[in-house]
C-alpha cells in the first residue's frame, strides 16, 4: 500500500547554487501486523505518525554537549510508527556559509554529521530538507547532510525531485515536501507539485505533503489566504497551496516555517496543520510568549489515506530552545483560537483531552 504526505516550509536567506540529482529515500519495511479479527471483511492496515515543526540543535561551535539528552524530554511524546520533523540547517563540518561576514539578517546553521544519530535515537524516521536552510553551507553541506541521514537510517525528503518513502505495517507512505525555493521542491510551482504528487501516488498508498511556507514571527500566526512575504522573499500562499495539493491527491498536509503555531483546518475531509511552529532551537530563535508554544501532531491513518484519529501533545520551548511537554496545555487553547478565527466551520478543533474530532466522512 502507498501513502503520500506533503510538507511545506520557510526561512531566511537566499539560495545561489545548482542542485544535485533527485534522490528517493526508502526506509526499510517493518513487520506486517497480523490480522486481529476472524471476520471475512478485509483488514485495512493502519499506521501512526507523529509530526513536529522546525528542529535546530545549534550552530557549530554553539552546540548541546549531548544532543540525545537534549531531546530526551520529548522522546516519549514522539513515539509512533513514523516520526517527522523539519531539519532547520545542515549536518556538516565543511562548505562555506551563504551569509556574508557583515550580514545581520542572514542565518546559516550547521551541526556535526554525528547529530543525525541523536535524531534517530529520539525516534525520528523522516526529516525534511525543503526549507531555506538546506543549502546554508552550499553543495558540500547539503551532500554531507544527506549522507549523515542515510547513515542514521533516516529518510530525507524535499530536495529537488526527492520523495521520501517509508514502509510500515504493510503500508507505503510517501512524503512530498515543498518550500518556496528552486533548490527544493518548489511550492511556488503548482504544476511541479501536481506532478510530484502523481508520482508519489504511483509509488505509495498514502501521500503526506509538507510545506515550509509563510511569513515569520509572533505576528505571523494567522493564515492570510494571500501571498505572504518576508525579508523581501515570496513565501507562498499556504492556504492556496494546501488546498491545491489535496485536490491533487495528498492525504494529509503539515507545515512549519513561521516559527509560530498556526491553526488547523479540514478540507474535503483531509487535515491541514498550517504551522507546527518551532520544536527545538538550541539558542537560535526567540522562545518567549506565543513563540514558546509548540505541538506534536499525532495521527492514525489507514492504507486508503483515511485519517482515523488525530490529537495534539502540547509542547513548551524553554529558554534556550529546549522542548518539553507542557502540563498547562496552553497550546490547545492557542491553536483553537487561531483555527476558529481563520477557518470558522471548517476549523479542526482540539478537545479537552487533546483529541481532534475527525469528520465522519473523509
Amino acid at each position: 500500500m502507498v501513502i503520500v504526505i506533503v510538507l511545506v516550509g520557510g526561512g531566511t536567506g537566499a539560495y545561489v547554487a545548482a542542485r544535485p540529482a533527485p534522490i528517493i529515500a526508502v526506509h526499510p519495511p517493518t513487520t506486517t501486523r497480523p490480522p486481529t479479527t476472524t471476520s471475512t471483511t478485509p483488514v485495512v492496515a493502519s499506521f501512526t505518525l507523529s509530526a513536529v515543526g522546525d528542529t535546530d540543535l545549534g550552530n557549530t561551535p554553539q552546540l548541546p554537549v549531548n544532543p540525545t539528552a537534549y531531546l530526551a524530554p520529548v522522546k516519549s511524546a514522539l513515539a509512533a510508527d513514523m516520526v517527522f520533523g523539519n531539519l532547520e540547517g545542515t549536518m556538516t563540518a565543511g562548505g562555506y556559509s551563504k551569509c556574508g561576514r557583515a550580514s545581520t539578517e542572514c542565518y546559516a546553521f550547521r551541526v556535526p554529521p554525528s547529530f543525525a544519530q541523536a535524531y534517530s535515537a529520539t525516534g525520528f524516521t523522516v526529516l525534511n530538507s525543503a526549507n531555506n536552510h538546506s543549502y546554508d553551507y552550499g553543495a558540500v553541506g547539503e551532500a554531507d547532510t544527506s549522507a549523515a541521514l542515510r547513515a542514521a537510517g533516516i529518510v530525507q525528503a524535499g530536495l529537488p525531485g526527492q520523495i521520501g518513502v517509508v514502509h510500515t505495517h504493510g503500508v507505503s507512505v510517501a512524503f512530498v515536501d515543498f518550500a518556496p525555493y528552486a533548490l527544493t521542491n518548489d511550492l511556488l510551482d503548482f504544476t511541479q507539485a501536481a506532478h510530484l504528487i502523481a508520482r508519489a501516488k504511483s509509488e505509495a498508498e498514502v501521500v503526506v505533503v509538507y510545506m515550509h511556507a509563510g511569513a515569520e514571527g509572533a505576528t505571523a500566526d494567522q493564515v492570510t489566504r494571500a501571498t505572504e512575504m518576508y525579508v523581501g522573499e515570496n513565501r507562498g500562499n499556504p492556504y492556496a497551496f494546501a488546498h491545491a495539493v489535496i485536490d491533487d491527491g495528498a492525504d494529509l498536509v503539515i507545515a512549519s516555517g513561521p516559527h509560530v503555531l498556526r491553526g488547523m483546518q479540514w478540507y474535503k475531509g483531509h487535515l491541514i496543520a498550517y504551522s507546527l511552529g518551532d520544536f527545538t532551537n538550541y539558542e537560535a530563535f526567540a522562545s518567549s510568549g506565543d513563540l514558546s508554544l509548540s505541538a506534536v501532531l499525532h495521527v492514525t491513518m489507514n492504507a486508503h489515506g483515511v485519517l482515523e484519529t488525530a490529537s495534539v501533545t502540547p509542547i513548551r520551548i524553554q529558554s534556550g530552545g529546549q522542548a518539553v511537554v507542557d502540563p498547562t496545555h496552553a497550546t490547545w487553547a492557542f491553536m483553537n483560537q487561531l483555527s476558529h478565527g481563520d477557518f470558522g466551520s471548517s476549523a479542526a478543533l482540539i478537545g479537552p483531552l487533546g483529541r481532534i474530532a475527525v469528520p465522519a466522512v473523509a
